[in-house]
């Protein structure tokens, strides 16, 4: 790396906590835990040790260090690292010592995450992967995001790299040496044999619906139906908070307002949306407006009717233009009459033609009455949505658009080598093309317009 500064943060949680770790990485690693500690421990091995201020020789604290030379550390780099009682003054002193060792600096948000990737400890998807787990809300992301720290998609694409490679070498080989008597006359069916495998297999894992960076997002739930039928209610019962206001008088919720739930290990986000329904005011009109576009965008739509003024399920209840699952969402059951509230909670009803709604639940959201079974329904909802996402190799839409840019480049070589004239200067072209993609998916070349977005969203000390 151009910078060869040594960098020390807190690596460890806000202050005050029973522990604070402190990380040093960079070429004087060594010499500023010599003047903090007065020693080196052995590789590896934690030695408690007394922690002074070196100018004046006080004691700051007695602290845990360990001594990680390099290369055999997480950067890459000589690393140490002291574990200190976790009190503002403690910290500060540290840090403050720290700062005046010559060399010695502050870290930047994700610098020792940045040092690992230059030195080749970390590929580009295993440092998103990392970004992912320390974000991570649920069990579902908490899974995939260490999958990918550890290579899901990272290792699987330097194998289709060095495939590729293998059948680019091929077709060099058939353009530089063709006039050699020992070169085999046909190395461009070999080749193409290679891409063709790499391409279909390639294909196959982009093939899954976006599960993978939805399941990294969130599924979106969108609550819509009829002003006053108790969306804000609903909403308010699934976050188990006020986060909407609840009023009787229509045009209340004017905006989108969004709410994040960990539905039993899964993230979900719920919208609750403007009332739908044809009004005057400008206000009002660019609420419904978002509404149905926002609506429109969901994996699943919860259609909220007041059963009490709708009477049960309408052949004329309006829908919304959205390829989304819709569920019926019949609401203030309370407000019947006791004869009329023998109607099964969770009937499903098939989805038809004039996209009919998939299921329809009965509910009070006002008293709590059938929210176990929608509960129970998005769950089971979210498990089938996401059953293949966690597994996926594709979690961000940057991962996406370079394994589609490698089939693309792919389908242009195998269709160069089946024409009649067969050019393999533009075969090995493209192949180069598709072998760059793969690289710039791991970080291996041209990701310099993207390190400094991914580095930015890490926490200092990371």
């Amino acid at each position: 790396m151009a910078d060869r500064s040594t960098i020390f943060a807190l690596s460890s949680g806000r202050p005050p906590a029973a522990i604070a770790v402190v990380r040093i990485s960079g070429p004087q690693a060594r010499l500023a835990l010599e003047r903090l500690t007065g020693r080196v421990p052995q590789p590896r091995q934690a030695a408690l040790l007394r922690v002074h201020e070196p100018a004046s020789g006080e004691v700051i604290d007695e602290a845990l260090a360990l001594w990680f030379p390099a290369p055999a550390s997480e950067t890459g780099e000589d690393v140490a690292e002291l574990q200190l009682h976790g009190g503002h003054a403690v910290i500060a002193a540290v840090l403050k010592a720290l700062s005046a060792v010559e060399g010695c600096r502050m870290a930047e948000p994700g610098e020792f995450t940045r040092r690992a990737f230059a030195n080749g400890k970390l590929d580009l998807t295993a440092v998103e992967g990392l970004g992912d787990l320390i974000a991570a809300e649920t069990a579902a992301q908490r899974r995939q995001a260490f999958r990918q720290l550890k290579g899901l998609i990272g290792d699987r694409a330097e194998s289709w790299r060095q495939r590729l490679i293998e059948a680019l070498a091929l077709v060099e080989a058939r353009i530089d040496f063709s006039d050699e008597a020992d070169v085999p006359e046909d190395l461009i069916a070999p080749a193409a044999k290679i891409a063709c495998e790499l391409r279909n297999e390639i294909a196959a894992a982009l093939v899954d619906r976006g599960r993978g960076e939805r399941l990294r997002d969130g599924l979106i739930v969108a609550i819509a139906g009829p002003p006053n039928a108790g969306k804000s209610t609903l909403l308010n019962r699934l976050a188990r908070r006020e986060a909407a206001i609840v009023s009787p008088f229509p045009g209340t919720t004017r905006d989108v307002i969004e709410v994040h739930l960990d539905l039993d290990g899964y993230p979900v986000t719920v919208l609750d949306t403007a009332g739908i329904r044809d009004s005057a005011e400008p206000v009002e009109q660019e609420g419904v407006r978002r509404a149905r576009a926002r609506a429109a965008e969901a994996d699943l739509v919860l259609w909220v009717i007041d059963l009490s003024v709708a009477g049960p399920v309408a052949a004329n209840l309006p829908r919304l233009k959205s390829d989304a699952p819709q569920w019926l969402v019949e609401n203030k059951i309370d407000l019947l009459p006791d004869r009329t509230r023998s109607r099964a909670i969770g009937t499903s009803c098939q989805q038809g033609k004039n996209n009919e709604f998939q299921f329809a639940l009965s509910i009070s959201a006002e008293r709590g009455e059938g929210l176990d079974a929608l509960f129970g329904a998005l769950v089971a909802f979210a498990r089938d949505y996401f059953a293949a996402g966690e597994t996926a190799l594709v979690t961000r839409a940057r991962h996406r658009r370079a394994l589609e840019e490698t089939v693309a480049a792919l389908d242009r070589g195998l269709a160069e080598s089946e024409s009649n004239a067969v050019r393999e200067e533009l075969i090995a072209e493209e192949l180069r093309h598709a072998s760059s993609a793969l690289g710039r998916l791991t970080g291996r070349v041209d990701v310099e317009d993207v390190l400094d977005k991914i580095f930015r969203e890490f926490c200092i000390g990371k």
